[in-house]
């Protein structure tokens, strides 16, 4: 969010509109949006592995660019701009860690999931925890899901009211929101993950491009050439309020403030467990990789994808900076300074796209779409993915012990695959609705006082994470836990996230003050109002507000206590003097 010291210039000009220019750009991309997913659903699905897996023949480089679009979606499109707007190029710290993270995925995690011909992450735990841990964590995974694509969505919605309405407005977004959902649906009921990743393709082609051209329009309306720039960067001046900036060129961060999100340290650990949780236990990106003919394939497209992601990410961190010498350094910008600022950092990329300065260039109608490739992108991927947990995880097993208990014949047949494509398609719209109201209930939730809107997405992640890497790890390195458990450790990563959130403590402060260190009734007064930062300074440990723990410490310490208590039994195939199989 920009400090409101720095909100000096006038506000955002209403005729922050789309042009002829920009909507033949956004028409355009429409007509290859519908082509490609015409084409993409014209071969025939023919059983359920075709619509879960792609029939397990999707090329590498193909799967590799689908893992890009996935990953990145809506939070890299608005937020990581934001986050060197208002700062520096730090955030590309927590890519080393993915990289990381994407190399012991390669060596450990999708060879066992290939070696069990699983068709979702979940199936493996079967094997060391039984029916229960596999269905714990599917339904630990929908529930996390919902919250992670509804946040994406929501993130989407922000800058797509900028340019309805020129203004962050909740009940525009609020239809924004429905737009995405339904478009979402729409895109990823009939294909399946092979018309997902083909259109993940274009997405991605889309939001790189919209930041590249924006890149190439910014340098040319800065009036000062390449190395005067760069020292601007390097010496920003001081804000209006006093505060010193610092150079905003750098790229590694060795602070040990615990309330940094990228930071050297935080890279070697929370990043690197985000990496493994996001492309290794989470079926969104997984059923990318088990859509490669082999283990090899799918362990090769991981690493690409990951590693191509960090020069897209220095892109929109690029563009961050130079929106941020465009609207906010009058000195460099001369008679050629925009005369407004924006709204918010996150709406920055979205109003400069459609200012007076760059009109006729068609360049509001390509940064439109970019948001269009983001939101449906942030949802039909994450329909795929849960109509295909659900089927395989849930839906399978409970037929398969109905049928057994019935005395029924339970081999498979083609009315199986038939009956459960339909199943995975009323699961599609079942999650789009879920994702959808998700979405609505971040309008609410989100605070810019509190954290960046990228801090929030990643955050809001971690409800799902925590206890699934827990889990994940105890599965791949130990021979320890139950069924048991595996529901004790969902449940302990679950209230540890929820613990840091701020949102909870301010509902606890209404109903039971002295619980949050709140005596007086001025205090309780400002809680209830949401004075920003209150409950962060009433809840504090040795006087430090625990509260602003960066989100990758939260993981940390969410997902080390998940492992331990799955490992707090021994496994009962051991008691019973036999091992348990290992999953690697």
């Amino acid at each position: 969010m920009i400090p409101d010291a720095m909100l000096h210039l006038a506000s955002t000009p209403a005729s922050l509109t789309l042009n002829t220019a920009d909507w033949l750009v956004l028409g355009g991309y429409f007509v290859l949006l519908v082509a490609l997913g015409v084409w993409s659903n014209m071969r025939p699905v023919r059983n359920a592995e075709d619509y879960f897996l792609g029939g397990r023949s999707m090329p590498v480089w193909a799967v590799a660019f689908s893992i890009l679009s996935t990953a990145q979606s809506a939070g890299t499109y608005v937020g990581v701009p934001a986050n060197s707007y208002d700062g520096n190029l730090t955030y590309i710290i927590g890519n080393v860690g993915a990289v990381i993270g994407a190399f012991v995925l390669a060596w450990v995690f999708i060879p066992a999931y290939y070696r069990l011909n699983a068709t979702t992450p979940y199936e493996m735990l079967e094997q060391r925890f039984g029916p229960t841990g596999r269905l714990a964590t599917a339904w630990a995974y929908l529930i996390g899901r919902v919250f992670a694509s509804g946040a994406r969505i929501f993130v989407a919605a922000v800058p797509t009211s900028i340019v309805i309405v020129g203004t962050v407005d909740a009940s525009v977004m609020a239809w924004s929101i429905l737009g995405f959902t339904i478009l979402g649906i729409a895109l990823s009921l009939f294909g399946g993950v092979r018309s997902v990743i083909w259109i993940d393709i274009l997405q991605v082609g889309v939001y790189l491009g919209a930041a590249i051209v924006t890149i190439i329009v910014l340098l040319n309306v800065i009036p000062v050439g390449l190395p005067d720039l760069i020292a601007a960067l390097q010496s920003p001046p001081p804000l209006p309020n006093g505060t010193v900036v610092g150079n905003k060129l750098t790229v590694v961060d060795f602070s040990t403030d615990p309330s940094a999100s990228f930071t050297i340290f935080t890279a070697m650990t929370g990043f690197v467990l985000l990496a493994i949780a996001s492309h290794g236990v989470d079926q969104d990106l997984v059923q990318r990789m088990l859509s490669c003919k082999s283990a090899v394939q799918g362990a090769r497209s991981v690493l690409i994808g990951v590693i191509i992601g960090v020069p897209a990410v220095m892109i929109f961190l690029i563009l961050g900076l130079l929106l941020s010498v465009y609207f906010t350094r009058p000195d460099i910008m001369g008679a050629a300074a925009p005369g407004f600022a924006p709204q918010r950092s996150d709406t920055a990329f979205t109003e400069f796209a459609l200012s007076p300065a760059v009109a006729g260039w068609g360049l509001g109608g390509l940064v439109v779409a970019g948001l269009f490739a983001c939101g449906p992108a942030g949802i039909n991927s994450g329909l795929s993915a849960m109509s295909s947990t659900f089927v395989n995880d849930i839906y399978r097993p409970a037929r398969s012990r109905r049928l057994a208990r019935t005395g029924n014949d339970s081999t498979r047949t083609a009315a199986d695959d038939a009956r459960e494509v339909r199943v995975g398609r009323i699961g599609v719209i079942g999650a789009g609705v879920a994702l959808g109201l998700m979405a609505l209930l971040c309008i609410a939730w989100y605070d810019p006082s509190n954290r960046s809107i990228i801090d929030f997405v990643l955050a809001v992640m971690n409800f799902a994470y925590a206890g699934l890497v827990g889990i994940f790890f105890a599965a791949l390195f130990t021979r320890r836990g139950t069924g048991g458990t595996v529901i004790a450790a969902l449940i302990t990563g679950f209230i540890i996230t929820l613990l840091f959130q701020t949102p909870m403590w301010t509902g606890i402060a209404h109903l039971f003050p002295s619980l949050v260190g709140l005596s007086t009734q001025a205090e309780v007064a400002q809680a209830i109002a949401g004075t920003p930062g209150f409950i962060e300074k009433s809840l504090t440990i040795g006087g430090w507000p625990w509260l602003r723990l960066a989100f990758p410490w939260e993981l940390c310490i969410a997902a080390g206590a998940s492992f331990l208590v799955c490992i707090s039994l021994p496994s009962p195939t051991r008691l019973a003097g036999r091992p348990t199989p290992r999953a690697n």
